[in-house]
């Protein structure tokens, strides 16, 4: 049962923050997921696929290292919603069965290239610990550029931030396996 209504027609909106509806439907194709709760409160969901639309379809990011930074954040906050819809997307744009494998199952970054194991070390330990330290080495040895290392926290957090999809439903199950 939903704890928050789902926003699933334009009409479900009043008049005058329709066109945040609008926006989130033409920028992703349709209303769906976390903006159909966001919705609730019409001008956060504008401001949240602003955000998200900025991340996901303009920034300077590798689209393989966004998608793996995005099942990153997915799998480490048990995100079902984008994890979904993200791991083709992951596919799509050239991200290796491995890769994903190893964050779906948790496993060590032993058997990854160098570039995966800096996404996936660094959105762990930023997202287990809520910072990265200096003695990781996640992200000293070698950045994705001082333009892009930002945008790789930036797009973990707004990825599963709330309200994702753990607040859609009571009997939400809390792992991915």
């Amino acid at each position: 049962m939903p704890r928050v209504p789902s926003i699933q027609r334009r009409s479900d909106v009043p008049e005058a923050a329709a066109h945040h509806y609008d926006a989130i439907a033409s920028s992703r194709g349709h209303v769906s997921g976390p903006f159909s709760v966001l919705l609730n409160s019409p001008e956060v969901a504008g401001r949240a696929a602003h955000l998200g639309s900025y991340l996901r379809f303009e920034s300077c990011l590798d689209p393989a290292i966004r998608e793996l930074t995005v099942l990153t954040a997915a799998r480490e906050h048990d995100c079902h919603y984008e994890w979904s819809v993200h791991v083709a997307l992951a596919r799509k744009a050239g991200v290796r069965d491995a890769a994903i494998a190893v964050v779906a199952q948790r496993l060590p970054l032993d058997e990854l290239t160098e570039d995966e194991r800096l996404v996936i070390g660094y959105g762990r330990e930023l997202l287990r610990g809520k910072g990265v330290s200096d003695r990781s080495g996640h992200g000293r040895e070698r950045r994705p550029g001082e333009a892009e290392e930002p945008l790789l926290g930036r797009t973990r957090c707004a990825r599963c931030e709330p309200p994702h999809d753990s607040f859609l439903r009571d009997d939400f199950p809390k792992r991915l396996d």
